[in-house]
């Protein structure tokens, strides 16, 4: 075997494409799909593939981050400088370094009042995996060690680890890999949408009575906590009704029950606030972040704690749990760069202008015969698309052929989830580039037909 040194920098993308086919396993891979775009260069929201074709990146390098935009040189000579200054020392038992200890810093200023302690991570399913230990631990260590169950809800997305895996709610991200994490049970999640889930109820009235008798059926005293995204990412930007959260932290707190705020996609800005789960009222008391912290730039999450239950986790024999690249100094100095620019720039503020662009200019689909809905949320939005307005059954074929069609037409870059095409573009999105995005997603979407195939351009 060749070594991997005789593979040129400027290969030849059908070259890089076989490569990749042969070697790499790609997360999320379906077998269905064997194209491959090998993206080589980015700059604000324009990407580039190796073929030289230019792309506008709707949906934050395909990730839901990537806020301050591609190819910026502030966070680039911030990663520089600290790996000439000090490239990585642990994190673990009595050491520590400067740029994870001014990070720490910085988010408890930004964090919700009473949330003061940070646990670093690498990305989201390590601080979901994370903030589950805590709580259990956080029980065990008051008296309570029988308080071990999560509770979660279906269409939740909280990542791909066995324990972060067990508490989404997609069927797939489960299946074969089994035992799964035991006692963690799902509820309803908020979806206006389709209120024929709640049987003639208001959403909010059905949801706090299920989780209720949930709690009634399992016992409070076996239940550590509830996790819950403020805004439901992988169900295709789904804002609950403004009541939901409120409502449901008065049922966990009524049982002693912990909530725990999954902010990987929309902390840092992208929904117009540093939090969005103190904007919904959730008075979290975990928020796990990752994603918008570095914009992408290195792998870094964030797990905020409220202070009782750092105090509690941090005594006796300590919190004896960690990962080899915690509070990386690298990750943490491209993530105070990566603050500035968000800051400097207003872009919390641009979020919500994005918004505001995306509801004007996706107007136009919400007449089409198959689209649903369309949610905006800051600088995310989802187009549900049906088969029928009537049935509102979801048009899952139509969400990819509709995704690939931008691909390819109109090298627009989004996501389907489901039969939901979601955007997330970075926070320096240009009104033009809203524009673009939005009029080649009209136009696919008003050739989509209701058995999710598209009629010819």
């Amino acid at each position: 075997m060749a070594a991997s040194a005789d593979l040129p920098i400027q290969a030849p993308a059908s070259e890089l494409k076989d490569r990749d086919r042969k070697y790499v396993i790609h997360p999320h891979q379906r077998a269905d799909r064997d194209e491959r775009h090998i993206i080589v260069r980015g700059k604000g929201s324009t990407v580039w593939d190796a073929e030289g074709n230019e792309y506008l990146d709707a949906m934050g390098s395909a990730n839901w981050m990537g806020q301050v935009g591609h190819a910026r040189p502030e966070l680039a000579e911030a990663a520089a400088e600290q790996m000439a200054e000090l490239q990585y020392f642990t994190g673990f038992d009595v050491y520590s370094n400067e740029p994870s200890i001014r990070l720490a810093e910085r988010l408890a200023g930004l964090a919700p009042e009473g949330i003061d302690r940070v646990f670093f991570t690498n990305g989201g399913s390590e601080g979901v995996d994370s903030a589950f230990k805590a709580a259990r631990l956080f029980h065990f260590r008051r008296g309570e060690p029988d308080r071990t169950w999560i509770i979660s809800r279906r269409l939740a997305y909280h990542g791909c680890t066995y324990g972060s895996g067990t508490a989404s709610g997609f069927d797939l991200v489960q299946h074969g890999f089994g035992p799964n994490l035991p006692n963690v049970e799902k509820v309803t999640p908020p979806l206006p949408f389709h209120s024929e889930l709640y049987g003639g109820q208001h959403p909010t009235d059905f949801l706090v009575n299920e989780l209720e008798q949930t709690i009634e059926r399992i016992g409070a005293g076996n239940i550590a906590a509830m996790i819950g995204e403020p805004v439901m990412g992988g169900a295709g930007v789904v804002p609950p009704p403004d009541d939901y959260w409120p409502r449901i932290r008065e049922v966990l707190s009524a049982h002693g029950i912990l909530l725990i705020a999954d902010e990987v996609v929309t902390s840092y800005g992208r929904t117009g606030v540093w939090f969005e789960s103190q904007r919904r009222g959730m008075n979290a008391d975990i928020i796990v972040t990752s994603k918008g912290l570095t914009s992408g730039y290195m792998p870094l999450g964030a797990v905020l704690i409220r202070n009782g239950i750092a105090d509690a986790i941090t005594e006796a024999e300590g919190f004896f749990h960690g990962h080899t690249y915690f509070g990386h100094p690298v990750a943490c100095a491209v993530a105070m760069a990566n603050l500035d620019v968000l800051e400097r720039e207003g872009l919390l503020d641009r979020a919500k202008q994005i918004g505001e662009w995306f509801e004007a200019d996706l107007a136009p689909a919400r007449e089409f015969p198959t689209v649903g809905e369309v949610r905006v949320a800051g600088a995310t939005a989802g187009i549900e698309l049906v088969a029928d307005r009537q049935s509102r059954e979801p048009l899952l074929a139509g969400a990819a052929a509709v995704s690939a069609e931008l691909r390819r037409a109109h090298h627009v870059i989004v996501r389907d989830y489901n039969a939901t095409v979601v955007l997330a573009p970075p926070l320096v999105l240009e009104r033009s580039q809203a524009r673009q995005i939005s009029e080649a997603i009209v136009e696919v979407v008003s050739r989509l037909r209701g058995d999710g195939t598209l009629s010819p351009r």
